[in-house]
């Protein structure tokens, strides 16, 4: 294909005030003074190191940073939203109300209570959900997630008196059937969590300071509004196959899954998909009790190698 020479390749402006705006865009998203809470923020050595030690302070958090000294090559290197061990460390040792893990480009979260337990972004989803709700602005009472959402949070929510939409796996098929219907909040598990009255994609640093607003405002540790979903064990293996399309249609499979569903019943769910960019089975499944998940998940790969590998 052609490429642009010279001239017609565009211009780079530098504006450094735009940080400025969006730092007072952010700050307008909450109603709280985050005065008296101890934050741990872990950056991932990422774009989230200046802003979002600063966001919190502004907003009156005391705040202690890990993962925030970039230099071109540590970007998500042992922290970070999928790597939060340290940060769990540094909440407990410092006694913080919260610990924030961003990953390398700051548009995912991950969380971690008082107590140094991970709060993903199921559990972001139903405790913002919830309090949206109970405000009336979460619009038609609905959050988007997609397939691979967690049991634990269709049952949580559902109790809580919201419904939930599901979608295919991945951040843009939750923005189409967001805007498709109108919805203003849907996510991911990783921590992907889109505002739709704010902004059109995920931004860990707005729902990092969503997050903190809806504990102030509540009165609540994170632990305590955790408690609305309990997380069930959940399984995924991926299978290499010749041929995934092969799949589809297949009877020895689809009874050796219906199986599954039937000992499952209400308490759990299985869910068998081709990967879509590779030559994968992924099969997974969750229920209350982790052994009999690995036994679940286990016998159906079995079947699928037996015949397609």
């Amino acid at each position: 294909m052609p490429r642009p020479v010279a001239g017609e390749i565009g211009t780079v402006s530098d504006q450094p005030d735009a940080k400025l705006a969006y730092v007072a865009f952010l700050k307008e998203t909450v109603s709280e003074s985050f005065t008296g809470y101890k934050v741990v923020l872990d950056c991932a050595n990422g774009s989230a190191f200046e802003l979002a030690p600063q966001v919190f302070r502004e907003l009156g958090a005391e705040v202690i940073t890990i993962g925030a000294e970039p230099n071109g090559r540590n970007i998500n290197d042992k922290c970070g939203s999928t790597h939060p061990e340290k940060l769990r460390e540094e909440v407990v040792k410092h006694g913080a109300a919260i610990g924030l893990a961003f990953d390398g480009d700051a548009d995912r979260l991950i969380a971690i209570d008082e107590t140094g337990a991970e709060v993903d972004g199921d559990f972001i989803l139903s405790i913002l959900g919830n309090a949206l709700n109970q405000t009336g602005k979460l619009n038609h009472g609905t959050i988007v997630t997609t397939v691979m959402a967690n049991i634990g949070f269709f049952k949580g929510i559902e109790k809580a008196g919201l419904k939930s939409l599901q979608t295919a796996v991945g951040d843009r098929y939750v923005m189409e059937e967001m805007r498709k219907g109108g919805y203003n909040l849907g996510g991911e598990q990783s921590g992907h969590v889109i505002f739709l009255d704010y902004i059109s994609t995920g931004d860990g640093i707005l729902t990092a300071i969503q997050l903190v607003n809806t504990m102030v405002q509540s009165g609540q540790k994170l632990s305590e509004l955790k408690a609305i979903m309990r997380k069930y064990p959940q399984l995924l293996v991926n299978i290499r196959v010749a041929d995934k399309s092969k799949l589809k249609d297949n009877a020895i499979i689809e009874q050796a899954i219906r199986k599954v569903e039937e000992e499952l019943g209400d308490n759990g769910r299985v869910l068998v998909r081709p990967s879509g960019t590779e030559s994968l089975i992924r099969v997974m499944a969750e229920g209350p009790d982790k052994e009999q998940v690995e036994a679940y998940v286990h016998d159906i790969a079995k079947v699928i190698q037996e015949q397609l590998v």
